[in-house]
């Protein structure tokens, strides 16, 4: 996941058929350019955290209630404006990379001011998404907030301390939210209550929490007055702030939104909810399909991938059904070859690599940004997936693929530990994100923002190269990546039934283990995930048979003129864009070909 979604300079890794586009740079109209850079400027101050993700340090230090009445009027207007001053160009009189920014930008205004119809800032925060999980991470001194200098430890200690007032509006919402009788459902409240409990420790304990780590790693060569300050700042922070601001969010939510809470798992029973939902699913997935043709998707790429499964299960001579085969390659004792989590992490460099020689000869150019393994961290591991982090465009900080390991001892070699890295890390996540962040050509907007369906229909695309990239050879790894390929399309089927056609979440759980070798805790959480982010999950499946679909369709009109680099290099070339946006752009590209 994201969580939604940046580094360092350059523009000369792309094509050499995109740069005639992109030269037309010198053309561009410079009042639409302007504009732009206005527009991003100004989402900064709006996006705090977002600038800190960027490797803009000018925002550490606030904090904004993001979610109030007064916050979403704010950006309600912002968009309108820009979109307003959008209108005064003509875009016929555009060059082509000036209309695709154009297109692209307009599409966003739009989609954004929409959800502003919607109650979701009744619900500031679940057990996936918001800030009380994003501030640990922060706070950990291990993600985007920098902890370098004696500023950075003191616009921390700014920031962290508008947590209480952030803490206490977000109860205010969630009141909100119970009158109006749009709030979570049981079974997510009940997971929020331990993650706030997590971070709460007492004066005893307070070099054991979390956000006291930056001071256990603070740099030797501060003065030793700054040293002390910090210290004792730190030690207030935790324990007169921080602690308390999650103690009382924990309390709230078990003592009282835990009763209102719903017993229903889709957001179809929400006031406005399908209205809410088909939102959703057109601004995840970028395109204008109903709900009803993602579930019928889904519904035939399930059967099409178990009968590619029951192959796959027949030729290593399993005798028995498939559920069964889910329940060997899950329980098996020589699929869980690990003992510790180093050993788990080396087993992930080992498939990085086996696929070098040939991401070689599939990609042009690739990205300049670090790359780094890391293992989740304690404290969100439980609810975690295994994700990417982006770096910063400066390169201060590397591209980070995140994997969470509860029990290494457990960890188990067929769930998809191939298809994952392809996914999350390269060349998934990091040469898309990375890419884009590196292409100074591009209008910030589009640099470092993103659409869900081509993100992530890309990174699930990239699954479906491991054969091609010298992986899968084992077939229980290849069954690992059939199931991660299922896995998205059980998602297009639950995630509808969830939120449109009444489906329970334990009805979901069941579909799932029925259709994957998933186990029960592992089904839970990502149905749960659908549950709290409506929609989200939908954007990868169909996103990546729209790049399988242009691929397939260039393969079989260039014939011999079709490069496979090429066309990788270009999917990736202007960044992330509605998936119609990115089929028009890629068939010019054909054109060019011919």
């Amino acid at each position: 996941m994201k969580n939604l979604f940046l580094l360092f300079v350059s523009c000369c890794f792309m094509a050499a058929c995109n740069q005639s586009d992109k030269k037309a740079a010198n053309g561009n109209n410079q009042e639409l350019s302007t504009l732009f850079e206005k527009y991003h400027e100004e989402s900064l101050q709006l996006f705090p955290l977002s600038a800190t993700t960027e490797g803009d340090k000018r925002y550490n230090d606030l904090l904004p209630v993001d979610f109030s009445d007064s916050y979403r009027d704010k950006l309600k207007s912002f968009y309108q404006r820009y979109l307003d001053e959008l209108v005064h160009f003509d875009r016929d009189k555009l060059n082509d990379q000036d209309k695709l920014s154009y297109d692209i930008f307009k599409y966003s205004m739009d989609i954004n001011i929409e959800g502003f119809k919607f109650h979701d800032n009744y619900i500031p925060f679940n057990q996936f998404v918001g800030l009380p999980l994003t501030l640990g991470q922060l706070g950990s001194g291990e993600s985007a907030q920098p902890f370098k200098t004696v500023k950075d430890y003191d616009d921390w200690i700014k920031r962290a301390s508008a947590f209480p007032a952030w803490a206490d509006s977000s109860i205010v919402y969630f009141r909100k939210g119970m009158a109006a009788n749009f709030v979570l459902p049981k079974s997510l409240v009940v997971k929020l209550i331990p993650e706030c409990r997590a971070l709460v420790t007492d004066s005893a304990d307070v070099k054991s929490n979390l956000f006291y780590s930056p001071i256990n790693k603070i740099p030797a060569d501060f003065p030793d007055a700054d040293k002390k300050r910090l210290i004792a700042s730190y030690l207030q922070l935790i324990n007169e702030q921080i602690s308390p601001a999650y103690k009382k969010l924990a309390d709230f939510l078990q003592n009282e939104y835990l009763a209102k809470a719903r017993t229903t798992s889709g957001i179809g029973s929400l006031p406005d909810g399908k209205a809410y939902y088909d939102y959703l699913v057109r601004q995840q997935t970028t395109t204008d399909k109903t709900p009803d043709e993602i579930y019928t998707i889904g519904l035939a790429e399930v059967k099409r991938i178990r009968s590619i499964m029951d192959s796959v299960k027949n030729s290593v001579g399993f005798k028995g059904d498939l559920p069964a085969f889910f329940e060997y390659m899950k329980t098996d004792k020589k699929f869980m070859p690990y003992k510790t989590p180093d050993e788990v992490l080396a087993a992930f460099h080992k498939i990085h690599a086996t696929m070098q020689p040939n991401l070689e000869k599939m990609f042009g150019h690739v990205p300049r940004t670090k790359f780094e393994i890391r293992q989740t961290e304690a404290f969100r591991a439980a609810s975690a997936s295994a994700e990417y982090n982006q770096g910063t465009p400066d390169g201060s900080r590397p591209g980070i693929f995140y994997v969470p390991i509860l029990d290494a001892t457990k960890f188990n070699t067929t769930s998809g530990m191939e298809s994952l890295f392809l996914h999350e890390a390269i060349p998934g996540h990091h040469y898309q994100i990375s890419l884009q962040q590196e292409d100074t050509t591009l209008p910030k907007f589009r640099r470092f923002g993103g659409q869900n369906a081509y993100v992530e229909g890309w990174a699930l695309y990239c699954e479906s190269l491991g054969k091609e990239l010298g992986l899968f050879t084992d077939p229980y790894q290849y069954m690992g990546a059939l199931g991660d390929e299922i896995h998205r399309a059980i998602r297009l089927v639950v995630d509808v039934a969830i939120h449109e056609k009444g489906m329970t979440r334990e009805e979901a759980i069941k579909y799932m283990m029925d259709n994957e070798a998933i186990s029960e805790q592992g089904a839970t959480a990502e149905i749960e995930r659908y549950m709290a982010i409506p929609g989200q999950a939908l954007g990868y499946k169909i996103g990546a048979l729209k790049i399988r679909e242009l691929r397939n369709k260039y393969e079989k009109e260039l014939g011999d003129k079709f490069k496979i680099a090429a066309f990788h290099d270009e999917v990736l070339g202007y960044g992330s864009m509605p998936l119609a946006l990115l089929a028009k752009k890629m068939d010019e590209w054909a054109v060019r070909q011919k």
